[in-house]
C-alpha cells in the first residue's frame, strides 16, 4: 500500500513538477528569512496573487484550446474603470450602496462581450489568436484612455473599498474568492464535457471537428470566460486599491502567461490543468514576496522568473522530443 502511494505521488508530481519547485523555494525563504513563516505573510501572498491568479484561471482553458489572449491587462484596466466610475453617476444617486451592483455588473459584462468578440473573429476569420488579441490590447487600452481622459477614477462609495480589505474568517476576502473559482475552473476543466471537448480541441482541432465538436463556438466559450476572470479580476484590484487608473493591468498579460507556462499548460495547446496552475500562480507569489522580505530590487525578480520559464520551456521541449523518438523506436 505505501509502495502504491509513493508511486501516485511521484507520478501527480512528474504531471505536476512546479510543486516541487514551490517546495524548495518555501524552504528556502523559510529558513532565510524569520517573517516569511508567518500567517499574515501568507495571507498577504494570497491576496497579492488572486489578482493574476484569476486571469491566470480562463488563460489555462484558452491556452489548452491552443490560443493565447493578450488582451486581458488591457480589460482588466477598462473593468477597473467602469467599476470605480459608474457608481458615481446620478441616476445610481439614491442608491446607497446598491449602486456598486449595476457598476460591478456592467464591468464583468464588459469583460465577456470582448472576450466574446476576440473568440468571435478568431472563429470567422481564422486569424491567430495572438493576432487579434494583440489589437484587441491596443484597442481596449485606448478606449480606456478615451473613457477615462487619463485620469484616475477614485471609489466614492466606501463599501466598495472594504470588500478589498474584508476578510472571511482567517482569510482575506479576494483570496477566498480566488480559491473558489480555482475549484469551480478545476471542476469544469476535469468533470465536464466542455472540459474534455477543450483538450480534444487544442490536441487535434481536425479531429475535434471529425468528432463532432463545434470547435468555433467552443473556443469562443473560453475566450468569454478569460473576458470574463479579467474583468472580474479588475473589479477585486480596484476594490483593493479603492481607485482605478488608466494604466492599470499593464504587463499582467505576460505575468500571466508566465504563471500558466510554468504551471504545465503548453503553448501549443492540448494539456494542462488547474492544478498545475495554481500551482504557477503560487511560485510566482512566493518568489516575488520572498525576495521582497529579503530587500532584493524588484528587477532581480523579473530575471529570475524570466530564466526559470525558459529553463522550464526547454525541459519541455526536450522531454516532448525523446518521446518522440522512444515512439517512433
Amino acid at each position: 500500500m505505501a509502495d502504491t502511494s509513493k508511486n501516485a505521488f511521484a507520478t501527480w508530481l512528474m504531471r505536476n513538477p512546479i510543486w516541487g519547485f514551490i517546495v524548495i523555494i518555501f524552504v528556502f525563504f523559510s529558513v532565510s528569512n524569520e517573517y516569511f513563516f508567518d500567517l499574515q505573510n501568507f495571507r498577504n501572498i494570497l491576496v497579492q496573487t488572486s489578482t493574476i491568479g484569476l486571469i491566470a484561471l480562463g488563460m489555462t482553458l484558452v491556452m489548452i484550446n491552443g490560443n493565447i489572449d493578450l488582451s486581458v491587462g488591457a480589460v482588466v484596466a477598462l473593468a477597473a474603470s467602469l467599476a470605480v466610475d459608474l457608481q458615481s453617476w446620478g441616476v445610481f444617486a439614491t442608491w446607497g450602496n446598491w449602486a456598486i451592483l449595476p457598476a460591478v455588473a456592467t464591468a464583468l459584462a464588459a469583460g465577456i462581450a470582448l472576450g466574446a468578440l476576440n473568440g468571435f473573429i478568431v472563429w470567422k476569420t481564422g486569424v491567430d489568436a495572438f493576432i487579434v488579441t494583440l489589437g484587441a490590447m491596443i484597442g481596449v487600452r485606448g478606449l480606456v484612455f478615451i473613457y477615462t481622459r487619463e485620469e484616475s477614477f477614485f471609489a466614492s462609495n466606501f463599501a466598495y473599498s472594504d470588500f478589498g480589505s474584508s476578510s472571511v474568517g482567517p482569510l482575506p476576502t479576494l483570496a477566498v474568492l480566488f480559491l473558489v473559482f480555482t475549484v469551480v475552473t478545476h471542476l469544469l476543466l476535469s468533470r465536464t464535457v466542455h472540459g474534455r471537448n477543450t483538450y480534444a480541441v487544442g490536441g487535434n482541432r481536425e479531429a475535434a471537428v471529425n468528432a463532432g465538436i463545434r470547435v468555433g463556438p467552443h473556443m469562443m466559450i473560453n475566450f468569454m470566460i478569460v473576458g470574463f476572470f479579467a474583468a472580474l479580476a479588475g473589479v477585486t484590484l480596484s476594490s483593493q486599491m479603492g481607485a482605478a487608473t488608466p494604466n492599470l493591468g499593464r504587463d499582467y498579460e505576460l505575468w500571466v502567461i508566465t504563471a500558466t507556462v510554468l504551471g504545465g499548460t503548453k503553448l501549443t495547446g492540448g494539456a494542462g490543468n488547474i492544478i498545475g496552475t495554481f500551482g504557477g500562480v503560487l511560485a510566482i507569489g512566493i518568489l516575488r514576496n520572498g525576495m521582497n522580505l529579503m530587500q532584493v530590487p524588484a528587477f532581480y525578480v523579473l530575471v529570475i522568473l524570466g530564466v526559470i520559464l525558459i529553463a522550464v520551456l526547454f525541459l519541455d521541449k526536450q522531454l516532448n522530443r525523446r518521446g518522440k523518438q522512444e515512439l517512433k523506436i
